[in-house]
C-alpha cells in the first residue's frame, strides 16, 4: 500500500521546463529530477543553453535540451516531436520562460511591448497548445504557468509585463475550463520577491550601514519580513506537477511571504538589526 508521500513522486514522468538553462526554471527542473522525473528544457540563447547543459551535468541530471524559441510555433512543434522521439511524451509543462522591460508606458515602443507579450503570454499559449493533444489522448497532464504578483497588482514601469501576466492568469483558468474534462490540471505559481544576484544591489547596505530603501520597503510590505529563497518555491512546483494536486485546477498560488494579503507597515518601524545576518540564496532569477 502506497503512502501519502508517494503521491508527490514523479517517477517516469517527462517534465518540460521552458527557459530552464538557469535561474528559477533550473530550480524547478532540479526539483523535478529529485522527484523522479526526466527533465527536458529549452533556451533561445545558445550561450545560455550550453551553460545550462553544463549545470545539469554538474548536478548529476541527465537532461534533454535543445535550442527553441517559445514564440515560434514551428520550432515548438518540432521540439515536442523531438522530445517524444528521444525521451517520451511530455507529461508536465512549466511555462517558465519570460522577460520584463522596465519602461514607463508613455516611453515604451510598440516593439518592446510586443516582445514582452509574445514571450510571456503568447509563448505559454504556443507551448501549451503543442502538448495538450497528447495529454488529452492519455487523459492526464500538468501545465504550470509562471504568473507573478503583477498578475494581480499594477506597478510603475511594468505595463507590458503586468498585462502579460494578468493574461496568463486568465489563460491558466481557461485551460482548466476547456481541458479539465481530460484530467488535465493547469495551475500557476506566483513568486514574490526573491533574493538573487540581480537583486543583491537592492539589498546591499549603505556605507553608513543603513538598509537600501527598496529592501526596507519590501520587508515592510511582507509579513515574513524577508525575501524568498529557492527552497520556498520548489515544493509547490513539485506538488502542482504531482498526483497530489489532481483536484486542484485553474488556481494561481502565490509564494510571497504574505505580501499580497498585507497592507504593510510603516517602513521606519522595521528593526534593521534583525536582518543583518539573514541567509541569502543566489540561485534563481527574481520574479516580481
Amino acid at each position: 500500500m502506497s503512502g501519502i508521500l508517494d503521491s508527490f513522486r514523479l517517477d517516469g514522468k517527462v517534465a518540460w521546463v521552458t527557459g530552464a538553462s538557469y535561474g528559477l526554471g533550473f530550480a524547478y527542473a532540479k526539483a523535478y529530477a529529485e522527484a523522479g522525473a526526466k527533465v527536458v528544457f529549452n533556451d533561445v540563447n545558445p550561450e545560455h543553453y550550453e551553460r545550462g547543459m553544463e549545470e545539469y551535468k554538474k548536478a548529476g541530471i541527465d537532461a534533454y535540451g535543445a535550442l527553441c524559441d517559445v514564440t515560434r510555433e514551428d520550432q515548438v512543434q518540432q521540439f515536442v516531436k523531438d522530445v517524444e522521439k528521444n525521451v517520451g511524451p511530455i507529461d508536465i509543462l512549466v511555462n517558465n520562460a519570460g522577460i520584463i522591460k522596465r519602461i514607463p508606458m508613455v516611453e515604451m515602443e510598440l516593439k518592446d511591448w510586443q516582445l514582452v507579450i509574445d514571450i510571456d503570454l503568447t509563448g505559454p499559449f504556443i507551448c501549451s497548445k503543442a502538448v495538450l493533444p497528447h495529454m488529452m489522448e492519455q487523459k492526464s497532464g500538468k501545465i504550470i504557468n509562471a504568473c507573478s504578483m503583477m498578475s494581480e497588482f499594477g506597478r510603475e514601469t511594468v505595463s507590458a509585463y503586468a498585462a502579460a501576466k494578468g493574461g496568463l492568469k486568465m489563460l491558466t483558468r481557461n485551460i482548466c475550463s476547456e481541458y479539465g474534462q481530460y484530467n488535465i490540471q493547469c495551475n500557476a505559481i506566483g513568486p514574490g520577491y526573491i533574493a538573487t544576484p540581480q537583486t543583491a544591489p537592492l539589498r546591499a547596505r549603505g556605507e553608513d550601514g543603513s538598509m537600501n530603501p527598496f529592501d526596507r520597503f519590501i520587508r515592510s510590505k511582507t509579513p515574513a519580513q524577508r525575501w524568498g529563497h529557492t527552497e520556498d518555491l520548489m515544493g509547490l512546483a513539485v506538488f502542482l506537477a504531482s498526483p497530489a494536486s489532481d483536484f486542484i485546477n485553474g488556481q494561481v498560488i502565490y509564494i510571497d511571504g504574505g505580501i499580497s494579503a498585507y497592507i504593510g507597515q510603516d517602513p521606519s518601524n522595521l528593526d534593521e538589526s534583525k536582518f543583518a545576518a539573514e541567509k541569502e540564496n543566489e540561485d534563481i532569477i527574481v520574479k516580481d
